[in-house]
């Protein structure tokens, strides 16, 4: 006899959302344990004293699980413990090495089984997918990669040696000798070009549509992206850019598209940037973001677009706040 346990919280103490929450958990445990139903002789809850709506083993039996022994028990209630969690073990007639199952807030009960993630955050410029991404690697304490500095870099690279980006061969030509670093120094993530840090630089309009008409060319995308994938197959990571979910992690556990309005995304970028003490004008910009929407999603090599499994958010009328709460709130019903 085989025990494999797992646990899962809900939100709130409703029907609903229990039924959801044990079906999700017994089958992603039969999904990863490689089991049949019949090969199960028995399932066994307990739950929070904070959960009286509905019995997971009615829940277990709706999900499918109707010819097992099933049994659903309420624990004391403990101070300090984990509110709203269901807890499960399966005791099965299979000689193997369980894979216990932790989903959602349950997942602290076994930080030796979490897993590692990656977060994909695309969308054009302005929409707010830096800033978002920042603070969201930030509050779940993992890696930002800032996969759109790396392209800058490369087209600051080409307009400092005098390089037509117009001119793929030639720019192609430049990656050889492209020396190109990521440092990480107080969990801000800096920029290095032959050593130098250029971290503002590489903010500026010249350089943001040099970096557009570079990361056409097939050739710069190659060298970026596997360093890009290496790095996020090590690490837990927030990446953002413009074909995170659809290219360099096509199997990033989560993806999220952000969107707005041109006008909205061209004031943005105008007062980050008189913020810095570069001068702009608003018109200008607006004209240049207007046309690389177009050049980025018009492409031939991995062109802008939203991943088909991607959470497609409009910024144009909500706080970074509100966009960081809905993210976190996908996120967090899915683990």
């Amino acid at each position: 006899m085989v025990v494999i346990r797992g646990a899962t919280t809900i939100v709130q103490d409703e029907k609903e959302e229990i039924q959801k929450a044990v079906s999700e958990l017994l089958w992603q445990i039969v999904n990863k344990n490689n089991l049949t139903k019949d090969e199960i002789t028995s399932i066994v809850f307990s739950s929070t004293s904070d959960i009286h709506s509905y019995y997971p083993a009615k829940a277990a039996r709706e999900a499918g699980f109707e010819g097992i022994s099933l049994f659903s028990a309420q624990e004391p209630e403990i101070d300090g413990g984990l509110k709203l969690c269901i807890r499960v073990m399966l005791f099965i007639e299979k000689n193997i090495r369980p894979l216990h199952v932790y989903l959602r807030g349950a997942r602290v009960l076994r930080k030796d089984l979490a897993l590692k993630i990656n977060i994909a955050i695309d969308g054009p410029a302005g929409s707010g997918k830096s800033t978002v991404a920042k603070l969201l690697a930030r509050d779940y304490k993992i890696l930002y990669l800032d996969t759109g500095a790396m392209y800058r870099a490369c087209g600051l690279k080409a307009l400092r040696e005098g390089v037509n980006v117009e001119d793929e061969g030639a720019v192609c030509s430049l990656l050889s000798s492209l020396d190109l670093s990521v440092e990480y120094r107080d969990g801000v993530q800096h920029t290095l070009l032959g050593g130098e840090d250029v971290s503002e630089e590489i903010r500026t309009p010249p350089v943001s549509m040099a970096a557009s008409t570079v990361s056409k060319y097939p050739c710069v995308r190659l060298k970026l992206v596997e360093k890009q994938r290496e790095i996020a197959g090590k690490l837990s990571c927030v990446l953002d850019g413009r074909d995170i979910g659809t290219y360099v992690l096509p199997d990033a556990d989560f993806k999220f598209f952000l969107t707005a309005d041109t006008d909205v995304r061209a004031r943005r970028r105008f007062d980050e940037l008189k913020a810095k003490g570069f001068d702009v004008d608003l018109t200008a910009l607006r004209e240049e973001i207007a046309a690389r929407d177009k050049q980025d999603s018009t492409r031939a090599f991995a062109p802008l677009k939203a991943a088909d499994d991607a959470v497609v958010i409009d910024t144009s009328r909500l706080s970074v706040e509100e966009v960081l709460a809905c993210i976190k709130k996908t996120i967090q019903e899915k683990i």
